[in-house]
């Protein structure tokens, strides 16, 4: 999508500070963090909104490795950290490629528990 933030990221058109990448997805800080350690990461495949995911796709358990990769690389893996998907400009959703924030550093409270 030649209008897309994130696409313009994957191709190095805006710089970013890179946590882990390979063929499939990309992991960078998040610009304005909402935790120690906030990470966004983006499948490099353009997709919308988490609707618009397979669930059964190779992308998603490619995701969900990568997840795991940046949480050890940030030292959060064992202590914890929250991840979270927006859908929709009701759920939050501000940039229109699928996108995953990886949130730890720190313990984490809100009226959810």
């Amino acid at each position: 999508m030649a209008d897309c933030i994130f696409c313009k990221i994957i191709q190095g058109d805006i710089p970013c500070t890179k946590v882990y990448e390979d063929d499939a997805v990309l992991a960078f800080d998040d610009i304005h963090p909402m935790a120690p350690v906030h990470v966004v990461l983006i499948p490099k495949k353009h997709l919308a909104t988490l609707m618009d995911v397979d669930p059964g796709a190779e992308m998603t358990g490619r995701l969900i490795a990568a997840t795991q990769k940046v949480a050890q690389i940030k030292n959060v893996a064992a202590s914890g950290f929250r991840t979270v998907f927006n859908c929709n400009a009701d759920g939050g959703q501000v940039v229109f490629h699928l996108h995953l924030h990886l949130l730890g550093g720190r313990k984490l409270e809100d009226q959810l528990g």
